[in-house]
């Protein structure tokens, strides 16, 4: 299985907005943002108050970045020109974007955004104070429909997040801390994807591993997105687990509620809701299926079944790059596209191949909370689970050797 993006990636996602450009009145494009920067060029950075920024005209790429990335940044093969300030504030990061834009031969842009995001206590002067700018949207709506090789790095994620899974439920048990837990799993399943791959690892991390497992356990699973509590597990837990892997900068996402020994019938009554959901939100999907109706599915059901009131949030959403990305598996998904105050358009309210969703409906109640999440391919005849860890009740039981 691949675990590192094709050159021929960066080089069609370059032609793309290289046509785009050419069709514009303006000379080049001009992206702040990191994840499209790493998106069109492959060059991954933390954005921080050091902005980043990358000039694309039909003929070259240039890039902004502080001294520290100098290093990072020169050999890549997308990137002709390289201009450095030492540092924020004591270096002018907009002024040698406008002077590496100069070297492109550009006067007028189309950018991602006028100037740099305030990240981290970053406070910029706007790019327009220079040069000609016009927004646009591009990279983010490109990312929606993924290539087949993005779609075989989001499957190789799954089988690592699987494994951490694996672990995660071999290793918990009674008077267990789950921050401890997670750890211990998400180091051996790391170890065993580093192990395996060797030298075809992509270097995406920073002091840690690769693959990532754990959960919220106790009271805090009545949060969608509760916090690891500081409490040992006890029998009766309910546990709304998580794991992913990183390979290449995307990921998967694989949840499972769980049960810590024996359940209540009260507990098992919600685990069921809540599946039954998710197979109902499943088997909604497919190409051309609007994207609002999925969450609508769902949301009958909830209201066939009178539980609407403990539903906190939509079905799902895009995954790839970014841990979130759109379309949203949201009721008011076509709505939103129709608002001219977007740039989607009627076209963006249906799933297309190569658009990657997570799906996850969640039933919470005061004191627990019930959710599964796959992650799951639109495919040209249908769908293709990516996850499949087990979904069913008696696999996701955790009991001690002696039961």
């Amino acid at each position: 299985m691949p675990t590192r993006l094709p050159d021929g990636e960066f080089e069609t996602r370059l032609a793309d907005v290289r046509d785009r450009i050419a069709e514009s009145d303006h000379d080049a494009g001009v992206w702040f943002d990191a994840t499209s920067i790493e998106y069109l060029s492959g060059f991954a950075h933390v954005q921080t108050e050091r902005p980043v920024v990358l000039g694309v005209t039909p003929d070259e790429c240039g890039i902004v970045v502080p001294r520290l990335e100098v290093e990072r940044v020169e050999g890549n093969p997308r990137i002709g020109r390289v201009h450095s300030y030492f540092d924020y504030p004591g270096g002018d990061p907009i002024e040698t974007v406008v002077e590496m834009l100069r070297g492109l031969g550009a006067e007028s842009v189309l950018a991602d955004a006028d100037g740099a995001p305030g990240v981290m206590g970053y406070e910029g002067p706007a790019l327009s104070g220079f040069v000609d700018v016009e927004t646009q949207s591009w990279v983010p709506r490109m990312r929606w429909e993924k290539s087949e090789a993005e779609v075989d790095l989001v499957r190789e994620s799954a089988k690592w997040a699987n494994l951490g899974h694996r672990y995660l439920a071999d290793f918990t048990e009674p008077g267990a801390h789950p921050a401890t837990v997670s750890q211990r799993a998400s180091m051996e399943a790391s170890r065993a994807m580093l192990d395996t791959l060797g030298d075809r690892f992509v270097e995406r991390v920073r002091a840690s591993g690769p693959v990532h497992a754990g959960y919220i356990s106790a009271h805090e699973t009545a949060l969608p997105h509760g916090h690891t509590p500081n409490q040992r597990l006890r029998e009766g837990d309910v546990l709304i687990t998580g794991a992913t892997a990183n390979v290449d900068g995307y990921r998967s996402e694989l949840e499972r509620t769980m049960f810590v020994g024996d359940y209540t019938d009260e507990q098992a009554h919600y685990f069921e809701l809540m599946l039954e959901a998710q197979t109902i939100a499943i088997e909604a999907l497919g190409p051309g299926v609007p994207v609002a109706d999925v969450d609508e599915a769902v949301w009958g059901y909830f209201e066939e079944q009178g539980i609407a009131d403990l539903a906190r949030h939509h079905v799902g959403h895009n995954i790839g790059l970014g841990g979130h990305e759109p379309p949203y598996i949201d009721r008011g998904w076509a709505e939103h596209c129709e608002n001219e105050a977007t740039s989607y358009d009627a076209g963006d309210a249906v799933m297309r191949p190569g658009q990657i969703y997570t799906i996850e409906p969640g039933i919470y109640t005061e004191t627990e909370g019930y959710r599964h999440s796959d992650t799951i391919a639109i495919t040209e005849e249908g769908i293709e689970p990516l996850t499949y860890y087990p979904r069913d009740l008696e696999a996701n039981v955790i009991r001690s050797p002696s039961d």
